[in-house]
């Protein structure tokens, strides 16, 4: 399942869509860390399409990963500009797989990249 997240992650930089179209199930749903949810394999690869004709990813870097069963979760790090704004996060996704090794369910969640120390 890693090899699986790792090389959807690089689709993305590379604005492969034949590995995104591989990697998830027909009937997949997939949501964003910020409320948008797609339906199906279809919308998903809608979204993929449209999202990179306003937006290039330059970076989505895995810092670890964790299975469990058929579930994969993955800290990571994300860096993109979109409309012409340089944009970074932190991020976690937590995947669901099926049993021919593509993603069912997939949810993004967000934090700042940015930290900082109250108590220092």
């Amino acid at each position: 399942m890693e090899e699986i997240i790792r090389k959807y992650f690089q689709a993305w930089i590379n604005v492969d869509s034949n590995t995104v179209r591989d990697t998830f199930s027909e009937n997949a749903i997939y949501s964003e860390c910020y409320g948008p949810e797609y339906h199906g394999l279809s919308q998903i690869m809608r979204w993929f399409d449209e999202w990179n004709t306003k937006g290039r990813v330059l970076e989505w870097a895995i810092k670890r990963v964790i299975e469990h069963n058929n579930t994969l979760i993955a800290e990571w790090f994300f860096r993109c500009d979109y409309n012409g704004t340089v944009d970074e996060f932190d991020g976690v996704t937590i995947a669901d797989f099926d049993d021919r090794n593509k993603i069912i369910r997939l949810c993004e969640f967000q934090s700042k990249s940015d930290h900082f120390y109250p108590y220092d």
